[in-house]
């Protein structure tokens, strides 16, 4: 066995000084690590919601419009979601539902509003658009929610003569989202699918 020509090297033995001095270091880094985690008390008005999806984590649920509280004066009889479509309409990678919305009726043809509805974690879903109001005194035929576009048949009537039963108006319109906002296009319907 051959000796070394270098001087011995006395602090490559451990000593249980040495693992107490490692551990300390090692708790002062994951103390700091805490430290520097976000505010989770921060609100939503001042944190925007965006999210990185992360490998194996599932995706988060689109908003349920049956927990959310809709602006609608129904006289008491109550609401009826006639139509809700998931998509990520803001592109932060966490999805928006659309909602067609409108008081429940036992005949004839109740406005509609068409809401976006966004929901922090834990929290209940709540509307951050309004994309149609009832005031407008249309309803929604052919409705969908497809790469980030909400598009939409608005159904309405040329005067107050016509039957609430038979709007004789037709419009096709699109949302999307650009700088803020959501950005509305219309163009008239096909006047062979009028009455519809």
């Amino acid at each position: 066995m051959q000796t070394s020509a270098l001087p011995d090297l006395a602090h490559t033995d451990t000593t249980p000084m040495h693992w107490l001095a490692t551990a300390a270091a090692m708790a002062a880094v994951v103390a700091a690590a805490g430290l520097l985690q976000p505010d989770a008390s921060a609100s939503a008005s001042t944190t925007p919601h965006r999210t990185v999806a992360q490998h194996g984590a599932s995706p988060a649920a689109a908003p349920d419009p049956a927990h959310a509280d809709f602006p609608l004066e129904c006289g008491g009889a109550g609401h009826t979601v006639a139509k809700r479509a998931p998509g990520d309409l803001d592109g932060d990678g966490r999805p928006e539902t659309v909602a067609v919305v409108h008081c429940a009726a036992g005949s004839g043809t109740p406005p509609s509003g068409v809401y976006v509805l966004t929901q922090g974690n834990g929290a209940a879903p709540r509307i951050v658009a309004t994309l149609v109001d009832p005031v407008q005194k249309m309803s929604v035929g052919d409705f969908a929610v497809r790469d980030g576009v909400v598009s939409a048949t608005l159904l309405g009537y040329s005067s107050p003569s016509v039957p609430s039963c038979c709007p004789d108006e037709q419009e096709q319109v699109t949302w999307q989202w650009r700088n803020g906002a959501f950005v509305r296009s219309s163009r008239p319907a096909d006047p062979a699918g009028a009455g519809v």
